[in-house]
């Protein structure tokens, strides 16, 4: 009897001990995928150019819009920011943005939590203007004549058309670059659970 009990007893230890080990396996194979899956995002970034990274905070900027007000990025906290860089020129970019009119800023644009500002590259206000007759759009862009908020978060070479996601503290959460709509569709789904909490 007491043999019995001594091998019931070896066996239950090593079914716990399977199972723990089994639950760590399993703990980390979950750490695994989530590191590959954040290391794939990063990978896929790396090659945009860009000089931030998500997770870290948005370097802040004064803008001017056509109609001479003023916008200061740091004034936007409490908002999910997107911050959509472009020029008139850029044929990619007149792509993509009758998609961000549609899908982001009229679903959004009177949540008072959201804000959504084009930032034209090097241009006056009259190539913005062009720019906006084109592409039908209605959230406002603003003016960058020297690049210097373009420099910011890009290397001052790189392709324009970009996107910069902004959680409400002000930190980076998503980065784009051309117009992919796997990513785009990715972007839109960031946005929306943004602005959910």
């Amino acid at each position: 009897m007491v043999k019995n009990l001594f091998i019931s007893f070896i066996v239950l230890l090593l079914m716990s001990c399977g199972n723990s080990s089994s639950s760590k396996s399993d703990s980390n194979q979950i750490e695994s995928v989530e590191s590959v899956n954040a290391e794939e995002k990063q990978n896929k970034t790396e090659g945009y150019q860009f000089l931030v990274n998500v997770g870290e905070m948005a370097p802040d900027f004064d803008m001017q819009l056509p109609d001479g007000n003023i916008v200061k990025l740091s004034s936007l906290r409490g908002k999910v920011v997107m911050l959509q860089f472009t020029a008139s020129w850029c044929g990619v970019c007149r792509k993509e943005m009758p998609h961000i009119e549609s899908r982001i800023w009229q679903r959004h644009k009177n949540n008072p939590e959201f804000a959504l500002y084009g930032i034209d590259r090097e241009e006056p206000v009259e190539k913005i203007e062009e720019l906006i007759e084109a592409t039908k759009v209605t959230y406002p862009i603003g003016l960058d004549p020297d690049a210097g908020i373009f420099s910011l978060y890009a290397e001052a070479n790189a392709g324009i058309t970009r996107n910069v996601i902004i959680d409400k503290e002000g930190k980076i959460v998503m980065l784009t670059r051309l117009f992919e709509e796997e990513e785009f569709n990715h972007m839109v789904e960031t946005i929306d659970r943004l602005l959910q909490n």
